[in-house]
């Protein structure tokens, strides 16, 4: 189901994305199932710091989301994200400019679980 995007910070932090080569490779890297930043640098071949910083930037506008954090056998802290939108339309007409998206159900889901796990604690 696609549904129009009325926030219009979230409609830029949209349109910025699309605007650049690099996050459309993570957003691909991260739609069909969660990832690492290590991941992402590997099969993107973005630098490390670009990686982070732009990664950063998608969790903090919501075009990503933290599946899991976890930490390794010597004590390293990683985390596996996943986008939060499937699919993406923009239309320009008139003046107005439109963005139409479909979630990530896995994403909206998981997000959704773990709210209601929390809150019957």
């Amino acid at each position: 189901m696609t549904v129009i995007v009325m926030r219009d910070r979230f409609k830029h932090a949209i349109l910025t994305a699309l605007a650049d080569n690099e996050i459309v490779r993570i957003l691909d890297c991260a739609t069909l199932h969660s990832t690492s930043v290590n991941e992402v640098i590997r099969h993107t071949g973005i630098s490390h710091s670009t990686a982070y910083r732009k990664i950063k930037w998608m969790l903090e506008e919501g075009l990503l989301s933290t599946e899991k954090i976890s930490i390794t056998d010597d004590g390293k802290k990683f985390s596996l994200f996943r986008s939060t939108l499937k699919s993406i339309v923009t239309k320009y007409d008139q003046g107005k400019i439109i963005v139409q998206v479909e979630y990530n159900i896995n994403v909206v889901e998981r997000t959704a679980e773990r709210l209601f796990s929390l809150s019957s604690d």
